[in-house]
């Protein structure tokens, strides 16, 4: 179908993109399933039509216990996404076309590449240019069609 033959355009066009980010999806799928287990009867259940990461609820609501539970998901898991990073807030932006999509990306993978693992994933995400004009001349080019990509 159509979708099939757009889907292949892009990945044809943006593999590294694509591989990097079905890698954060990953990341982020494998860490929340981790705190949500971790946090128990305390991981937020929000209603449908609230599309924020539970994980940021929490954080929001306790951040004083934030260093705490970072650490013990260091032991858990060997890494950490704080929650503006995580791939279902990412889909949120790009679904809502959001201008911050691509400074959240750019944060989030050094973040990754920098602070989330101890030892670090220097380079991980290095292929990536972001402010490739691939993507578009400017910001807001570039950013709409990481929404698409993201979005699609």
């Amino acid at each position: 179908g159509k979708g099939l033959v757009y889907g292949k355009i892009l990945y044809d066009d943006f593999p590294d993109y694509m591989l990097s980010f079905l890698f954060l999806r990953y990341l982020s799928d494998n860490y929340e399933a981790a705190a949500r287990k971790e946090l128990g009867t305390d991981y937020p259940v929000l209603p449908d039509d609230d599309k924020r990461a539970p994980l940021a609820v929490w954080y929001a609501a306790n951040p004083a216990d934030v260093a705490e539970f970072e650490k013990l998901m260091r032991r858990r898991v060997h890494y950490v996404i704080e929650p503006p990073y995580l791939w279902s807030h990412i889909a949120e932006l790009a679904r809502r076309q959001k201008g911050e999509l691509l400074s959240t990306l750019s944060e989030g993978f050094k973040y990754i590449e920098e602070k989330s693992f101890e030892s670090t994933f220097q380079g991980l995400f290095s292929e990536i240019n972001l402010n490739s004009d691939k993507l578009g001349r400017t910001y807001a080019d570039r950013n709409a069609k990481l929404c698409t990509i993201i979005w699609k």
